[in-house]
């Protein structure tokens, strides 16, 4: 039986406005103030379609750890693969997508920085998360603007979910590799975007605005937190093995600016 009406993923994303800021959050994390300079539109209209993605569950918001004023937008993307698969689907059998497979050849090495405060959790899981599903095409590398000792659950769930030994690991300051090249760098705390060093390279930067898991309480509260924290981060660098898998589309340049 054909549809009687499109379904709401195609409502929300058919928009002109929301489908270009979906474009702009696939690639980065960003405040309101960022995407109306990208989009070239004002900042009120920007924030109305932003609620529409929101309510529709395709776009999430979350306040910055750096300043609790700012709210930092980032795109669901495994919800928006699964919603514009099933619409395929629904139009035809034959259209429902296909997710890209993992294990497709990446033309490397690709070198990425991962970046947070302390390199104590995120970036080190990052780090690692990145060499191993990517079998080595990523040369990954991790630092902090305020190194601390790496933290007991950071190395827990890495061993326990993803059988990665983290032990070896020392935290790095971000000056450890200045005047480096890097194709990529990618800032994972709110608070370290903003002192983002100029890289060497041109490298493309990125930001993933992930809460920080040590928020200083009992392992009972805090490793189901750290859990959390690597499975987003194994979500999103599934999607960057995607994207540096696949060439750009009419040869697109991303934006390199965070």
């Amino acid at each position: 039986m054909t549809p009687s009406a499109p379904p709401a993923v195609l409502q929300l994303a058919g928009h002109p406005l929301r489908w270009r800021l979906l474009g702009e959050l696939a690639r980065s994390d960003r405040m309101v103030h960022e995407l109306t300079g990208l989009v070239g539109e004002p900042q009120n209209l920007v924030s109305y379609h932003l609620a529409k993605l929101k309510a529709g569950r395709l776009v999430s918001a979350r306040r910055s750890s750096a300043d609790g004023r700012d709210t930092y937008y980032g795109l669901d993307l495994e919800r928006v693969g699964r919603e514009l698969s099933a619409a395929g689907g629904a139009l035809h059998p034959g259209l429902k997508l296909i997710p890209p497979a993992r294990g497709e050849a990446i033309a490397g090495p690709v070198r990425v920085l991962f970046l947070c405060t302390g390199n104590s959790a995120r970036s080190q899981m990052a780090e690692a998360l990145a060499r191993s599903m990517s079998g080595g095409a990523i040369e990954a590398f991790s630092a902090g603007s305020h190194p601390k000792a790496l933290h007991p659950n950071a190395v827990r769930v890495m061993a326990e979910t993803y059988g990665l030994d983290l032990s070896a690991q020392t935290p790095k300051s971000v000056e450890v590799y200045a005047g480096e090249d890097f194709d990529w760098v990618i800032s994972l705390c709110d608070r370290v975007r903003e002192a983002c060093p100029v890289h060497h390279g041109e490298p493309q930067l990125v930001h993933w605005s992930l809460p920080n898991p040590a928020t200083g309480e009992d392992d009972a509260v805090t490793y189901p937190l750290f859990q959390a924290t690597a499975a987003e981060l194994e979500t999103r660098i599934g999607y960057l093995l995607a994207r540096l898998a696949a060439p750009d589309p009419e040869g697109e340049s991303y934006d390199r600016t965070a």
